[in-house]
């Protein structure tokens, strides 16, 4: 049995919906669909958790093997407004620990961004600090998870932050785009 562990926040996590309806999920359902049954996802999505939160939390989650590893945080950071700098030392630290425990470790980045109408260049740092830890690190990655999902009405909650059902969908197309050519 091989090993997919996904870290992350409520897109992880599934907010406000059943957890078969979020995207670890259906990638779970995709795997079988696809014959790969000797892979198993383990969705570590914690609603509310930051870069910050992911790096206090690692440890434990590594106890288990891990042959793929999805670092999809980043979402809070960015909402709070936490420096790029730390967000991405985070980020950073995260891959290091997970690549110290278990070298041979595939690893896909998913990028977040925040609108551009927040002032400042707080928003062009933020999007920054993904592609690039992703080229320092040589990790699989995903430009954007929500692309296509965010601000998007029929895809998201009322909230207008979390993707339905059908926004779920978009975000288990973007991961298994990256997933299925490491498999």
């Amino acid at each position: 049995m091989k090993n997919i562990l996904i870290l992350g926040d409520s897109l992880t996590a599934g907010y406000g919906l059943p957890l078969s309806q979020a995207y670890p999920s259906l990638i779970q359902e995709r795997l079988k669909e696809e014959g790969y049954t000797d892979y198993k996802v383990y969705a570590a999505g914690l609603s509310g958790d930051t870069t910050s939160g992911g790096l206090y939390r690692i440890d434990r989650l590594l106890q288990e093997q891990v042959d793929i590893f999805i670092l999809a945080l980043g979402a809070n950071d960015g909402l709070r407004g936490i420096p790029a700098r730390e967000t991405s030392q985070n980020l950073q630290s995260i891959i290091d620990k997970v690549r110290h425990k278990y070298p041979e470790v595939k690893v896909i980045l998913s990028g977040m961004e925040i609108p551009d109408i927040v002032p400042g260049r707080y928003a062009a740092e933020f999007r920054k600090i993904f592609r690039e830890l992703a080229l320092k690190n040589n990790t699989h990655f995903i430009p954007f998870l929500l692309e296509g999902v965010v601000g998007n009405r029929h895809l998201n909650l009322p909230d207008g932050l979390h993707p339905n059902a059908e926004g779920q969908k978009v975000l288990a197309q973007h991961t298994w785009a990256v997933l299925k050519e490491l498999l």
